[in-house]
């Protein structure tokens, strides 16, 4: 009905009816770019947003996988470590093993040693049995042969004795008539003697003739009484010469007889005396043979309990090389299934490295892809920086569009307006023409932000396409790093139980270390044993210094003597004095200033000293190394350099040297006893530069000291 209104007269004139609609028409349409612009906008922003969220997930995980793949590299390294530890210790536990043997072989040999040894020991035995029966029957024997000799030497001294007693009764029979034969021998001799002094009587003098008939008659009487008893005596002496003879001859006979007797008497003493020493032979070869049985006896106990330990040890050794060669055939069986699994193991990880080589490829070209995104995203950064100038466009076109609405209000008004006023309408009518055009302006803008919005979309659907790849390609590292994780705790497992199995190794190794402990006490023993000897080392020196303080203390004893002599000899003399174990001269008491010459004054107290210490010398015991030192020394005031000496090193030597050929060449004092020094003047006993100090310093110093 407004149309049919509009149809009046007043409207016939205007250039296009449908204006209205077509400003309404328009607007409609550009609110409804404005919207899908701001819908498309608004997706690009969340798709921009998702992308770098996307992204920064993509660049985690990327991270992730590069830490997984350098854990895996780590733990690749761990395990070859771990192989080569293995290996290792496989090595030491062959090493073990081969010692083992050796020590195994070694206790075979000891073993089969002991067994001669004890053999040679029970052979020795047999031996030494056979020998002890042999020297008990011949003790027996022997003892059986002492007895006889024994009887028979009872029975030849109980003859011996007879013919003895026999012997001396004859004897004592002889004497007693060769005493009876003596007496009447000189019983006649005395007779004859008394006739003839008679008879020189009678020729004397016939006066007395009658008288010494007389008495001759009585004499002759007493004569032939004294003659038949001289012959009844010298017949029994001559029966008793016959008896005697007889007696000589029976005794001669038994003389012999004894002589035999004594003979065999004596041969069965050397018999018995030989039977006695072999007795004693025999009972000492005897004592010596059990000496050696039960020695024997004892080493063959002591062999046979060594057997047996040595049997011990060796089965115990035989039972752990058993041990150990199940140990080690076990070991070497774990080896090879260890050096399979690890042949395996070395396979995947070859394989593990040529996935991680892919991997590397694939996080290659995913960084290649992820670069590419970012610069996609850097495109779509910039193609929102150009929706952001789009938004700027769409601001500036909605002000554009608020100053058309403005525009086409106030258009509305003047066309309004105009209606009254048909002035107007051209104004309206190029107001209009600028309206389509902007209408197009903004058509062609909407277009080309289309244009742009596709190109994002398809950006958007390149990224999305890229990261499924690359998350499809994540997925398939994940699952080959879960498949490394279990090959890796298999092989864990697998190094787990080979440690268990050489833990047990160790623990049977550590049972079989019995041997290490007796060396162990063997050592303690030797260490004991070296304690010994450094103790009696120690009790040794401790008595060598007793010994030589002793030699000190008689050597100062001696000193003292020597001294107190000297002290007593050069008592009142000037330049002598003594200072504790020192004997000091002035130099100018032996030299003259500047000169090494000893004078005649100083020779002659050097030749009292000398004999002092000569005299003393006598008395000291050999056991005391003593020595005389002579030391020399100056003052402080230089030579010159151009005299006989060049320094104060010089003159003082040479002045103690003076002083020692002077005891050695002309007083014959032994040169091993002596001993010259110089000290220049750097030991001073006087402190400053007056002459009284330096005449102090010049000074010779005999020392009585041991060596």
């Amino acid at each position: 009905m407004a149309l049919s209104r509009r149809s009046g007269n007043r409207f016939q004139g205007a250039i296009w009816p449908g204006y209205v609609d077509a400003v309404t028409g328009l607007l409609m349409v550009l609110t409804f770019v404005l919207t899908i612009f701001m819908v498309v906008q608004f997706v690009l922003r969340e798709t921009i947003t998702g992308q770098e969220t996307e992204l920064d997930q993509l660049s985690s995980e990327v991270t992730l996988l590069s830490r997984a793949l350098g854990l895996e590299r780590d733990r690749a390294n761990q395990l070859e470590q771990s192989l080569d530890r293995t290996s290792g210790a496989l090595d030491q536990a062959r090493e073990e093993l081969a010692t083992q043997s050796a020590l195994i072989a070694s206790l075979t040999q000891q073993r089969a040693d002991q067994d001669r040894a004890l053999a040679q020991a029970r052979a020795d035995i047999t031996n030494f049995e056979a020998q002890v029966a042999t020297l008990l029957s011949e003790r027996d024997a022997a003892r059986g042969t002492v007895a006889d000799l024994t009887a028979e030497r009872e029975t030849l001294l109980s003859d011996k004795e007879a013919l003895e007693l026999a012997l001396a009764t004859a004897r004592e029979e002889i004497d007693a008539g060769q005493e009876a034969a003596r007496l009447a021998a000189a019983r006649r001799e005395a007779l004859e003697a008394l006739i003839a002094d008679l008879e020189r009587q009678a020729a004397e003098g016939e006066d007395a003739r009658g008288v010494l008939s007389d008495r001759v008659a009585d004499l002759e009487t007493a004569l032939s009484d004294e003659e038949k008893a001289r012959l009844a005596e010298a017949a029994a002496a001559e029966a008793l010469r016959e008896k005697l003879a007889n007696a000589d001859a029976e005794l001669t006979a038994m003389t012999l007889a004894l002589e035999e007797e004594r003979r065999k008497a004596e041969e069965t003493l050397t018999l018995l005396a030989a039977a006695e020493e072999a007795q004693e032979d025999l009972d000492l070869r005897l004592a010596a043979a059990l000496l050696n049985l039960n020695e024997s006896t004892g080493q063959v106990s002591e062999i046979e309990a060594q057997l047996q330990a040595a049997r011990d040890q060796l089965a115990l050794a035989e039972q752990g090389a058993s041990d150990r060669d199940a140990a080690v055939a076990q070991l070497q069986a774990d080896l090879a299934a260890a050096q399979a699994r690890a042949s395996t193991l070395q396979a995947q990880l070859s394989d593990t490295e040529e996935t991680r080589g892919g991997l590397a490829a694939q996080l290659a070209q995913a960084e290649a892809g992820q670069a590419e995104l970012q610069a996609r995203l850097d495109a779509a950064l910039a193609a929102s920086d150009g929706a952001e100038a789009l938004r700027q466009d769409k601001a500036a076109l909605e002000a554009s569009m608020a100053d058309l609405r403005a525009r086409l209000t106030a258009a509305l008004a003047a066309q309004n307006a105009a209606q009254a006023d048909q002035v107007d309408r051209d104004d309206l009518r190029d107001q209009l023409a600028a309206a389509l055009a902007a209408k197009l302006k903004a058509e062609q803008a909407a277009e080309t932000t289309l244009s742009e919005a596709e190109q994002r979309a398809a950006l958007l659907a390149q990224a999305r396409s890229n990261l499924a790849e690359e998350q499809e390609q994540s997925a398939e590292a994940a699952r080959r790093t879960a498949l490394l994780n279990q090959q890796v705790a298999q092989l864990r497992t697998q190094l787990g139980s080979l440690q268990s199995l050489l833990d047990d190794y160790k623990a049977r190794d550590a049972a079989n270390q019995v041997q290490i402990q007796s060396l162990g006490t063997d050592l303690n023993a030797a260490l004991a044993q070296k304690a010994a000897e450094e103790r009696r080392r120690r009790e040794l020196e401790e008595a060598e210094r007793k010994r030589l303080e002793a030699e000190r203390d008689q050597l100062e004893k001696y000193r003292s003597e020597f001294f107190g002599q000297l002290r007593d000899v050069f008592a009142g003399q000037a330049g002598v004095q003594i200072v504790g174990d020192r004997f000091v001269f002035s130099s100018e008491v032996l030299f003259a200033p500047g000169s090494a010459d000893l004078s005649q004054a100083g020779q002659q107290q050097i030749a009292g000293i000398a004999a002092t210490l000569r005299s003393l010398a006598a008395e000291i015991p050999q056991g005391i190394d003593w020595m005389l030192r002579v030391d020399g020394h100056t003052d402080d005031v230089p030579l010159s350099g151009l005299g006989e000496f060049r320094d104060n090193w010089e003159l003082s030597q040479a002045r103690a040297l003076s002083v020692v050929r002077y005891m050695v060449d002309f007083l014959d004092f032994p040169p091993d006893r002596l001993s010259a020094n110089g000290f220049a003047e750097f030991q001073p006993i006087a402190q400053g530069t007056s002459e009284e100090a330096r005449a102090a310093n010049r000074r010779i110093e005999l020392k009585f000291t041991e060596r």
